[in-house]
């Protein structure tokens, strides 16, 4: 009895320190490997990584930022907006094919807004200038999605000038113009961003509201431009003021162009 006894006993302290091996092995940081030697990462790369950087951190686990020189390459390759471009810009691609890839980014994109959205106990962002590189990336593949969407639209059409197919291209435009109004909401949070922040949030009016404008004159910006009236009179800062008012200045100046 006594030596079932202890063979009992040394059996249930081997499955012990089994599960406590297993439980400390489990417990190693994992090696995250992300392909940073990669010259463009393409949609596999992004499901991976998007993946990996929404929900395979902890809550109190630093994610990859520009300040990080051990992390920086990460947060750069994710909005290298050449990793799409590539591809879009390609003479030698199909049309169809193009738009697929670029309705694929664009839901990339839309995953990729959850990463650096956090907010500390005083409502400042974390991660404000990811945040906005993330942002940016956006907006410069929408501007490179609607334009092949509408493209797609003139070509598949047995008349490209029919009023249906300009009314389907008006109202894509249209779209995109809400979704960049979206962009200016961000100043209502101003407070949380830092002044780096703030002065990368006014260089995204400057650089891509100015692009839409000049690819799309002809479209119908007072929506655009009232939103813009309204954020001048909230933000505190001058260089978004200054950058809203560029953009005021370019509306009204489109305007005056086409009345001559």
């Amino acid at each position: 009895m006594k030596n079932q006894k202890f063979d009992l006993m040394t059996k249930i302290r081997l499955i012990i320190f089994v599960l406590i091996s297993i439980a400390l092995t489990n417990c190693k940081p994992e090696k995250r490997e992300f392909p940073i030697d990669k010259r463009y990462w393409d949609l596999n790369d992004y499901d991976k990584v998007v993946l990996e950087l929404n929900y395979g951190y902890k809550a109190d686990e630093k994610l990859p930022t520009f300040d990080d020189p051990e992390t920086r390459i990460i947060i750069e390759k994710l909005t290298d907006q050449q990793n799409f471009n590539v591809v879009l810009e390609d003479n030698e691609l199909g049309l169809k094919h193009k738009n697929n890839v670029a309705e694929k980014f664009f839901s990339e994109w839309k995953d990729m807004n959850n990463i650096y959205d956090a907010l500390d106990r005083k409502d400042q962002y974390l991660y404000d200038k990811e945040m906005l590189a993330v942002w940016h990336f956006g907006l410069g593949l929408q501007l490179k999605y609607f334009r092949l969407g509408n493209e797609q639209i003139k070509e598949s059409a047995d008349d490209p000038n029919s009023s249906v197919v300009k009314n389907n291209i008006n109202s894509n435009v249209r779209t995109l113009i809400k979704n960049y109004l979206i962009y200016l909401d961000e100043i209502n949070n101003e407070k949380a961003f830092t002044e780096e922040g703030k002065t990368k949030l006014a260089g995204g009016i400057d650089k891509y509201f100015s692009a839409l404008i000049e690819l799309y004159p002809e479209a119908n910006y007072s929506g655009m431009k009232n939103k813009a009236e309204l954020m001048i009179k909230k933000s505190k800062s001058d260089k978004i003021r200054s950058s809203l008012n560029n953009l005021i200045e370019l509306i009204d100046s489109k305007k005056e162009t086409e009345k001559k």
